[in-house]
């Protein structure tokens, strides 16, 4: 529902008048509310199922897997390792300085926001709030009213679990986040698509609002004759059709040459049939399109491809067949928007070296794929492209891993999260030295510069005068 900008700046004040208390910054308070987040969703996982059903068409076992169950993962894991996070890191001092300490201490960043997206309602929002109050900040979180089911649930039961002086949910529509966005966040936290994420970036320069844009792009897979071209097509299938391709790390295209490309559709149209049966419409496994708009879009990209496997799009039902498309023009509209749909397209390239060159021609992407039991191709995609992430023989499995980064690079995102990556980006890291006021402990370091010093110390001296452009007498 819309919310106006009166709202918007109030539950701004509230979060960040308990931040200014300090109610954020104990140890015990951060613990608390993981505890409490934690209870959330294992309290009330068929009241999120049924959202997520209700927005997305999700299987419940879908739920678990790729919402609710990497949350608590996420969740686990930081409760494990936050006060080791929190403990402040020593770090050596010149021996100019000395005796003296020197660490580096993690604070709060303030009161944050965080605007989550619709593909995945629960596990994008929430796995960033996990960040957020472990770094102990005051946090507003802008749900997707794309998934409206969801953030309803969401809008009840964040109140009523956790500390709601220091946590709010604001829902509404675009105007909505406009007016958040016209608030002075500490950091703002942006999941979605790059044409928005310029937008969130732009709003935040106002203020010299620093931010975190986890956006899309097409990621591509590469794939070769030199693996099992079976269980590669499951594979890909699984990662493509994961809540019917609405998935930004989803494979969105294939490249490979045409001899390979023959050889695996047989098994892509098997893969399919594998998981959800020889009509998919009928499968409760498989997902729908969030909105009738975003069906007929995907339903424009097909229009003048002529498909392999699929192609039926029955846009009132929010229904996109499970679709490949063989030899597609590269200059096609399909190749030149992210997809974030049930086509995959296949791209034909003369070899692994072509493949690297088209992919470095392109916007880099949130991610690659590779599948190859060649070790000098593997090492050819390490060295010679730049993605968020690389993995080589099974996509979009990179997320459940809590200590890899999971961020873009360019037109794919800044920043990165999960795992200790959640903690330090809602932190300051703040350089603290400790010198004591003993009379006879600075002679190094400020003048006179000779009178009765050793060797030693006057060549330390010499070193840092020249270090930072001074005289060497």
């Amino acid at each position: 529902m819309p919310t106006n900008q009166k709202d918007a700046a109030t539950a701004v004040e509230r979060v960040r008048g308990a931040f200014s208390r300090g109610l954020t910054k104990p140890y015990e308070w951060r613990r608390d509310q993981l505890v409490a987040l934690r209870s959330l969703l294992l309290d009330n996982q068929e009241l999120l199922e049924r959202a997520l059903v209700r927005d997305l068409g999700k299987h419940p076992t879908e739920s678990q897997a790729t919402e609710i169950g990497i949350v608590l993962t996420e969740l686990d894991h930081t409760l494990r390792h936050l006060k080791r996070w929190l403990r402040p890191r020593r770090v050596s001092v010149p021996l100019v300085l000395a005796p003296a300490s020197a660490r580096t201490v993690y604070e709060p960043l303030g009161t944050v926001l965080i605007i989550g997206p619709w593909n995945y309602p629960v596990q994008l929002i929430l796995a960033p709030l996990i960040g957020a109050l472990a770094a102990g900040n005051a946090v507003v979180l802008k749900p997707s009213e794309l998934a409206p089911a969801t953030s309803e649930v969401l809008a009840a039961l964040v109140p009523t679990y956790l500390d709601d002086r220091a946590v709010a949910v604001v829902e509404g529509d675009a105007s909505t986040a406009r007016d958040l966005l016209a608030q002075s966040f500490d950091h703002i936290f942006f999941t979605g698509s790059t044409a928005v994420g310029k937008i969130v970036a732009k709003a935040a320069s106002e203020n010299l609002t620093p931010v975190t844009l986890e956006l899309g792009g097409k990621s591509p897979a590469y794939i070769d004759n030199s693996v099992d071209l079976e269980a590669a097509a499951r594979r890909l299938i699984w990662g493509k059709l994961l809540n019917a391709g609405q998935t930004c790390v989803a494979p969105d295209y294939v490249l490979t040459t045409p001899r390979t490309a023959d050889a695996l559709i047989p098994h892509l149209r098997a893969a399919i049939a594998e998981f959800y049966g020889d009509d998919p419409s009928l499968s409760g496994d498989f997902g729908r399109i969030v909105s009738t708009r975003h069906a007929g879009r995907l339903r424009d990209l097909l229009d003048g491809h002529d498909p392999v496997i699929g192609g039926r799009v029955d846009a009132t039902e929010r229904y996109v067949e499970p679709t490949v498309i063989d030899d597609v023009d590269p200059s096609s509209a399909i190749m030149t928007e992210e997809i974030f749909g049930p086509i995959l397209p296949i791209v034909h390239v003369a070899d692994a070296a072509e493949a690297i060159r088209f992919i470095a021609d392109r916007d880099k992407p949130l991610s690659l794929y590779v599948f190859s039991d060649h070790a000098d191709v593997r090492r050819r995609f390490v060295r010679d492209t730049s993605s968020g992430a690389l993995a080589f023989g099974l996509p979009a499995a990179h997320l459940s891993v809590p200590d890899l980064p999971f961020g873009g690079v360019g037109a794919s995102g800044m920043g990165a999260y999960h795992g200790e990556l959640s903690f330090t980006t809602f932190s300051h890291a703040k350089a603290v030295l400790l010198k004591k006021l003993a009379p006879d402990t600075m002679g190094v370091v400020y003048p006179p510069f000779t009178s009765g010093k050793s060797a030693i110390v006057r060549r330390l001296i010499a070193r840092t005068s020249r270090l930072v452009g001074g005289d060497d007498d």
